[in-house]
């Protein structure tokens, strides 16, 4: 009987052992088995007031939810100003991101962050401001600002009769969308011997901006037919002028962007006209190549998302 019990014994502590190295070892493979990479991406965006731009992120960030493998993305505001951001790209640089955004601040003075993010063999990204120099290794994801000013004005020009007087709001001068926007209002208005461009001026993008260049051009006592307008918060401002000068019904007023608040303003009948630029499609654009770059697949250099119409007979598509 003794020997049957310390037989048992025996027995059970050998089990014990047993199933302890059993356990060890399970821990053991699931600890040295490989952990899904997490692709980490850092964004900068040039100025978090920007309404376009915050519908951008909001583009990037349903895309991002999308994706099967788990990634992190950081957002950072510029605030406008060049050093800040190539502060934040240096950061991401150090914080090992898989591959890097910028909405540049000022696509004159994109040269340092390219070449940081070069030297540090990280993916660079640019999205909606083209930058002056876009080597061949860096995409951007954008569409032609000129195309904005082209379809603008276009229907412009249909709705002033072929004469009139223009005046154009531009957004901030460091930025390659006004300058090319302003080109294509340029470019149909000189196909008209009897419009002219009489004033160009820059109100930063700003609503508030656009309404206070709107009451000073109105001051001027300038005849204006037509306001052509870089982005749409600035013609919303303009807007604004013109209503409270009681000559809204008297001049044509045209935006970029065909944003939440300048479609209700097309449905209301104040805005006459503005260009679709697809916000939520080019921030998709930036973190699909992004993502895509991480994991070694390949992305065209350019990614164009095209520009379109609205007028107040086809707006409710854009709503």
């Amino acid at each position: 009987m003794f020997k049957t019990k310390k037989m048992l014994v025996l027995l059970m502590i050998l089990s014990l052992v047993g199933s302890m190295f059993i356990g060890c070892s399970t821990n053991s493979a699931t600890d040295s088995a490989p952990k899904e990479k997490i692709i980490k991406i850092g964004v900068s965006i040039s100025s978090f007031d920007d309404t376009f731009l915050m519908y951008m992120k909001d583009g990037m960030e349903e895309y991002a939810k999308t994706l099967d493998q788990k990634i992190e993305v950081t957002y950072v505001d510029a605030k406008e100003d060049v050093a800040t951001q190539l502060g934040q790209v240096e950061n991401f640089i150090t914080q090992e991101m898989d591959s890097i955004v910028v909405i540049p601040v000022n696509t004159e003075a994109t040269q340092p962050i390219t070449d940081a993010a070069n030297e540090a063999n990280i993916n660079l990204i640019y999205v909606n401001r083209l930058p002056a120099n876009l080597p061949e290794n860096v995409t951007f994801v954008g569409s032609k600002s000129i195309d904005a000013g082209l379809f603008q004005m276009e229907y412009l020009a249909e709705k002033m009769g072929g004469k009139g007087n223009v005046v154009i709001m531009m957004g901030k001068l460091s930025n390659e969308a006004s300058l090319k926007r302003t080109e294509g209002v340029h470019e149909i208005a000189d196909k008209f011997d009897d419009i002219d461009v009489i004033k160009e001026q820059t109100a930063e993008w700003s609503r508030a901006k656009g309404m206070s260049l709107m009451e000073n051009w109105i001051s001027s006592g300038d005849e204006i037919t037509a306001v052509a307008c870089n982005n749409d918060d600035m013609a919303l401002g303009a807007i604004e002028a013109l209503q409270a000068a009681g000559l809204k019904d008297k001049i044509l007023v045209g935006g970029v962007d065909a944003t939440p608040d300048a479609i209700a303003s097309l449905a209301k009948g104040d805005l006459d006209v503005t260009v679709f630029q697809d916000a939520s499609g080019q921030g998709r654009g930036g973190i699909e190549s992004a993502y895509k770059l991480a994991i070694g697949e390949t992305v065209d250099h350019e990614v164009w998302i095209p520009f379109k119409l609205v007028t107040p007979d086809n707006y409710k598509d854009f709503q």
